[in-house]
């Protein structure tokens, strides 16, 4: 087996359940931008001074943007096939994401002004995953209008993603440097 198909050599990808689109237009920018997001996390995870409880979260969110992924892959006419929790974004998801919001908000607080990113690496790397996933969070918006598809949340789940990821970079940062 080869790691390359050139199936995709003419400017054209698969989706998930069948169908195929140009590599530019908005499934695979949405899915792509995704993508990008899981590699940023990565990032993070491989920190080696990142505390296991930070890593095992990080590994789940990672694991849950496969299902973020898996859901803009799918063409319109075939959602009828995602499986919720494995290739459709659940309420549940975006439950978890507001426990662990809470969770640091009850810890920290939350600043009353903006905060400059940069205090250390750590905190510097939640802060762009941050911003590639308000980046994919647009790509969704795009792509949910576009296909007119209302009832996917995928847009949710990637707000209260970047909500969770501004607690964990200001979770580790022992001064917030305020922006004034």
């Amino acid at each position: 087996m080869k790691i390359y198909t050139k199936q995709g050599d003419k400017g054209f990808t698969k989706l998930l359940y069948g169908g195929e689109v140009p590599k530019d237009s908005i499934a695979p920018e949405a899915y792509g931008s995704v993508d990008e997001l899981v590699a940023s996390l990565g990032l993070i995870r491989a920190e080696k001074k990142l505390p296991l409880a930070t890593k095992e979260l990080v590994l789940k969110i990672q694991r849950n943007l496969f299902i973020v992924g898996a859901e803009l892959a799918t063409s319109k006419e075939n959602r009828s096939k995602l499986k919720p929790g494995e290739t459709l974004v659940t309420l549940n998801m975006i439950n978890e994401l507001e426990q662990d919001i809470d969770y640091l908000t009850e810890k920290n607080g939350i600043p009353t002004y903006f905060v400059v990113p940069g205090e250390n690496e750590i905190s510097s790397k939640f802060d762009w995953s941050r911003v590639v996933s308000r980046r994919a969070e647009r790509k969704c918006v795009t792509w949910q209008q576009y296909f007119e598809i209302q009832e996917s949340l995928v847009g949710i789940y990637l707000n209260r993603l970047s909500d969770l990821l501004w607690m964990l970079a200001r979770d580790f940062e022992k001064e917030w440097t305020a922006s004034k």
